[in-house]
């Protein structure tokens, strides 16, 4: 005889709502969503709402999961990913994470216990549980933004971003450059960003990069900026985003220094802001419209079970503003 959710929540221990929280994805304890698991499990229960599904084994379900909502490249990959998928006749159920690594993880094991046919995560980093994850999954999972050889994944070519933009700063004749980047945990910004950008100013004999750590935020951008304005002034610096960017902007301008008189300033990213300020902001701008069709059709073809590249990079291009100038 089928067991009902009365049923699991009295052999559980726990109230009706729990169990109904635990099958809508809401948050319960670690423990208690054990205990639910291993009863379901043993009764081989299926929710009736997912029973129809569950029966052709597809809900035409695709799980997001993203780290803020509010950002720019999120927000752009995200609308367009998002009508092509609908255009080939999948729904999005989006999940925002405001930045925890716990609650990302919290949100694709939801999604999967809601029966989603694939998922897609934007990462900032990947750590152990994220591979623990994976190993878990049974449907498929399509990082962007970060790279693992665990699954398939969507990344900008970061080392050659940074690559051409301190080749590009470098040839102006800047020597002494500062970079204000994020940390090194991110690998695809943090670390492969970075290198590129030592390495293209290298190329160009400007002196070693100094490096000062940032947060993604403006705020963080503005302390990071005060702290390589007090260690020295550089006659470059190159931002990890427009927005640390636009933050390294605003104290150099405090500071009373002319941009770019005084200090070039440069970003990647591309943002549509960058290009209505002055000066106009030299930034790396990546395909966002690209990524987000990229994304679409990769993850519709592995929930139909084809082949598919399992690393793909869009393109990008360097968006020459006037917050550069060459050093006579």
């Amino acid at each position: 005889m089928k067991i009902t959710i009365n049923e699991i929540a009295k052999e559980a221990g726990v109230a009706k709502s729990t169990v109904s929280r635990y099958l809508n994805g809401g948050r319960i304890s670690q423990k208690t969503s054990d205990k639910i698991r291993r009863i379901i499990e043993e009764h081989n229960y299926e929710p009736n709402s997912f029973a129809r599904s569950l029966k052709s084994k597809k809900t035409g379900f695709v799980g997001v999961v993203a780290p803020a909502l509010d950002s720019f490249v999120t927000s752009k990959i995200l609308i367009r990913m998002d009508e092509e998928l609908r255009e080939r006749g999948y729904t999005t159920l989006i999940s925002n994470t405001s930045h925890s690594i716990e609650r990302e993880i919290e949100s694709l094991q939801n999604l999967q216990r809601q029966k989603v046919d694939g998922m897609i995560l934007f990462a900032t980093e990947l750590t152990p549980s994220h591979f623990e994850l994976i190993e878990t999954l049974t449907v498929p999972l399509l990082i962007i933004g970060q790279e693992t050889d665990r699954t398939h994944c969507i990344v900008f070519d970061d080392y050659q971003a940074g690559y051409q933009m301190g080749e590009y700063i470098s040839s102006k004749g800047h020597e002494k450059i500062s970079y204000i980047g994020v940390d090194e945990m991110d690998i695809a910004v943090g670390k492969r960003r970075k290198q590129g950008i030592e390495d293209g100013c290298r190329a160009n004999g400007a002196d070693p990069v100094q490096f000062f750590k940032s947060g993604f935020d403006f705020d963080s951008a503005m302390q990071a900026t005060k702290k390589c304005l007090e260690h020295s002034v550089p006659s470059a610096i190159i931002c990890a985003t427009d927005t640390i960017a636009l933050g390294a902007m605003r104290v150099v301008r405090e500071k009373g220094y002319n941009i770019p008189a005084d200090i070039s300033i440069s970003g990647f990213g591309g943002y549509t802001v960058s290009e209505m300020i002055h000066p106009s902001l030299v930034t790396v701008a990546f395909d966002y419209l690209e990524t987000g069709r990229m994304a679409a059709g990769t993850i519709a073809r592995l929930m139909q079970g084809e082949e598919v590249d399992q690393l793909q990079r869009p393109h990008f291009t360097i968006r020459k503003g006037e917050s550069v100038k060459g050093k006579k």
